[in-house]
């Protein structure tokens, strides 16, 4: 409307679309959260979206009960007839990224990206046959839209200020009036950007109609819940005190940037040399705009490593060779297998590992109840660590599971070399908080994990060690062997 120099409201983009065009579009998020969401628990979140969905688009009522039943596991045969009567709709002929954006737009309109709602715009992307680096750069697009106001809304804060202090030496009584600060156009920064999504930069990001209807004094406030109203984020919280037997919990950051979405990559162990610090592990991480590292009980953590790096190097590297050959390649696990000279320095690694898997525990309980206060703001969160920081993320999404509202949170997760039960009824309580992938990377070689495990019963059951039999769609498992020779 704008660009024909009409002064009537602009339609929402998917209202644009014809009706065949609206009802497939609708139908095809309906199907997709009923495949991607099927649990009994998730049956409100899928009721509640297409509800809602069916309004944006400004559907006739009478076709919610269809929507309902294929949110509910029907229909789900004709997935590919409604993309494609979708694709053939005139809006979306020469850009069908257009519906990304729509999607997107609705997905953050409270102000809360729910994770479960970025996967399903993933999947929409890929039934659409759609790159997916097409979603990360209309968010990243968005991003820099809020970025380009932030000078001006500055300059916008300071004239509002002498505004008032001139009215305060005329008309002291005039401030009573005022309802917010500079007539709510002044706000603080959230998350490093500043709040306001003005139609002027988001319009051609998500439409004209859809940065009007987030441009308003609500539109602030979503954007504050989005990145959080506590200023920093992430990088802004350190543990002041001890928090029962965690001395250290900080996050620091691996790139600089915001995102829609963050990262959290948490680190197993320390030692002296190229390891020696929390973020070096992660320098080949496939680069975002937004990703942190946990730092934890460092102190433990490089005892942890030094000890591992002493039963991998010299003479006692050799013994553990021939402890590879003893048990892996005989598929025999027992203590009795175990050459003498390796269990007399076995002394030296299980007390640090013993310290380190408790103390993992709870750093992970913590980790959750952070992630729960939103101090990321409402943005789904992806969790990657190895070995013990495998550990962290897992009983982070145990003690998550526990609680109330923690669905929407977690987007994926990756553990590599996880020292943590490896059956299938122990992982279940994961899936009802993880909305995307939960990839489970392990090594039937790893014969130090072995090591550390040997006097356990439950040895032959570790994540590490071998795939998880868990039959639910997240779940993947991934064979590190290749990786690891």
């Amino acid at each position: 409307a704008e660009e024909a120099g009409e002064k009537e409201p602009c339609v929402l983009l998917g209202q644009r679309l014809g009706e065949p065009g609206r009802f497939a579009y609708a139908a095809l998020c309906g199907i997709s959260l009923a495949w991607l969401f099927p649990e009994k628990e998730q049956s409100s979140f899928r009721t509640e979206f297409i509800e809602s969905f069916v309004k944006w688009l400004d559907l006739p009522e009478a076709v919610l009960p269809a929507m309902t039943a294929f949110a509910g596991g029907l229909g789900g045969e004709g997935t590919e007839t409604f993309a494609q009567i979708l694709l053939k709709d005139p809006i979306l002929r020469e850009n069908p990224v257009v519906i990304i954006q729509d999607l997107l737009s609705f997905s953050l309109r409270d102000g809360y990206y729910d994770a479960r709602a970025r996967v399903l715009i993933c999947h929409i992307t890929w039934l659409l046959r759609l790159p997916l680096e097409e979603l990360e750069t209309l968010e990243e697009s968005l991003l820099e839209s809020l970025k380009e106001q932030k000078e001006e809304e500055s300059e916008t804060a300071e004239v509002s200020r002498k505004k008032k202090e001139r009215r305060k030496k005329l008309k002291r009584y005039l401030l009573i009036g005022l309802a917010t600060v500079g007539g709510g156009t002044v706000i603080g920064l959230t998350g490093g950007l500043a709040a306001p999504l003005v139609a002027a930069g988001a319009a051609t990001i998500i439409g004209s109609a859809g940065a009007a209807a987030l441009g308003s004094t609500a539109g602030i406030a979503v954007m504050a819940s989005l990145f959080g109203a506590a200023g920093a984020g992430l990088t802004g919280y350190k543990m002041k005190k001890r928090v029962g037997a965690i001395e250290e919990f900080e996050f620091l950051p691996l790139t600089e940037g915001k995102q829609l979405h963050i990262t959290i990559a948490i680190t197993g162990w320390l030692c002296t040399g190229k390891y020696g610090s929390f973020t070096a592990p992660w320098s080949s991480m496939l680069q975002s705009s937004e990703q942190y590292c946990l730092a934890w009980e460092s102190k433990y953590l490089m005892e942890l490593g030094n000890a591992l790096d002493s039963l991998l190097n010299g003479f006692v590297n050799m013994m553990a060779q021939e402890a590879l050959k003893f048990t892996v390649l005989s598929g025999i696990v027992t203590a009795l297998t175990w050459p003498a000279s390796l269990l007399t320095v076995a002394s030296v690694i299980d007390n640090p590992w013993g310290v380190c898997l408790h103390r993992s525990a709870e750093v992970g309980k913590h980790l959750a109840h952070i992630l729960l206060s939103r101090q990321q703001g409402k943005r789904p969160v992806t969790l990657i660590g190895f070995s013990l920081g495998a550990r962290v993320i897992y009983f982070c999404l145990q003690e998550m599971a526990q609680e109330k509202d923690s669905q929407g949170i977690i987007e994926d997760v990756v553990l590599l070399g996880a020292p943590v039960e490896g059956e299938a009824k122990y992982w279940k309580a994961i899936t009802k908080v993880v909305s995307g992938r939960i990839i489970n990377g392990y090594c039937r070689g790893d014969w130090l994990l072995r090591f550390v495990y040997r006097t356990s019963s439950v040895q032959i059951n570790v994540a590490g060690l071998q795939p998880v039999d868990l039959h639910d769609r997240r779940m993947v498992n991934m064979d590190l062997s290749s990786v690891v020779s």
